[in-house]
């Protein structure tokens, strides 16, 4: 006898899930991602205050005026936040990662910044906190 259930289909973060027979509370079955490009092969937009020293330092001082140091430190090596100055990165280290986790904030504690700081001193923060652990870092610890 042929069942009468039909299979539906939903997205799930990016992923296509089929329920084979969601009338009979059936569990979801992952079938694979959605065609098409990723979220990390989409081009990520770059920073336009890279490399520049004068941008650099005035990153610098917002790091200081908005209080960034508060919960990252003095010269962003960590405290309540994480440090900027290690290599592991849990959201990504790309100029528009750090610019999103400013922007957006993140779980756990980062505030979204987006609606109170212009783009241009967020892009500035970041030439800031990518230029730690170099040779362009402003005032070393």
């Amino acid at each position: 006898m042929a069942s009468r259930c039909s299979r539906a289909w939903i997205r799930v973060s990016g992923l296509l899930l089929g329920l084979a027979c969601p009338s009979r509370g059936a569990v979801a079955q992952q079938l694979g991602p959605i065609p098409g490009p990723g979220r990390d092969t989409v081009p990520e937009p770059k920073n336009p205050y890279a490399g520049d020293a004068t941008a650099i330092r005035e990153g610098r001082r917002l790091f200081n005026w908005y209080n960034c140091s508060g919960c990252h430190g003095d010269h962003a090596g960590g405290g309540m936040g994480p440090s900027l100055r290690d290599t592991t990165w849990v959201y990504g280290a790309t100029a528009a990662r750090i610019y999103h986790s400013i922007a957006e904030g993140r779980t756990k504690g980062m505030p979204s910044w987006g609606t109170k700081l212009p783009a241009d001193q967020i892009w500035k923060l970041v030439a800031y906190i990518q230029s730690l652990r170099t040779p362009k870092e402003p005032d070393k610890p």
